[in-house]
């Protein structure tokens, strides 16, 4: 069942999770100061001033999850299972691009930029996966209770 929807939510997912890596999230204005959050850390003029390997991570994490969870059709529990976990590690990837954003300088101006939103669409695509794939196991076990 690859050629399902829930497939290409999940793709759609990965992609956007994926993307993260070369968008910017926000720019900072701190006392005439410019800086740049992205997944590489908060950059100033070249600079790294916080490393972002925690955001890094995880936007690997999650990419590399989504796409294993594509090739397990066959085993739609585990799909669901790695998808309601994928969920938590996208709110996790949110909270600590907040903490990030947040927690780096007191006062500072946040621009956020569209990509930012990326993580929160792809928990609405996992959780329609979700519901895909459920419906999937339900018609299953129906035509299995016929026989």
């Amino acid at each position: 069942m690859i050629q399902r929807i829930q497939t290409i939510y999940i793709f759609f997912a990965a992609v956007l999770v994926a993307l993260l890596l070369k968008l910017d999230f926000a720019e900072l204005a701190v006392e005439g100061q410019l800086y740049v959050f992205n997944a590489n850390g908060i950059i100033s003029d070249g600079q790294i001033l916080f490393d972002g390997l925690p955001v890094m991570g995880f936007i690997g994490l999650i990419t590399l999850l989504h796409l294993v969870i594509i090739f397990l059709y066959k085993k739609r529990i585990r799909q669901i299972r790695f998808l309601s976990f994928t969920i938590l590690l996208l709110l996790g990837l949110v909270g600590v691009m907040f903490y990030f954003l947040y927690a780096a300088f007191d006062g500072a101006e946040i621009v956020f930029k569209i990509p930012i939103v990326f993580p929160v669409l792809a928990v609405i695509l996992d959780y329609l996966a979700i519901r895909g794939i459920g419906k999937d196991e339900a018609l299953i076990r129906s035509l299995n209770r016929i026989r």
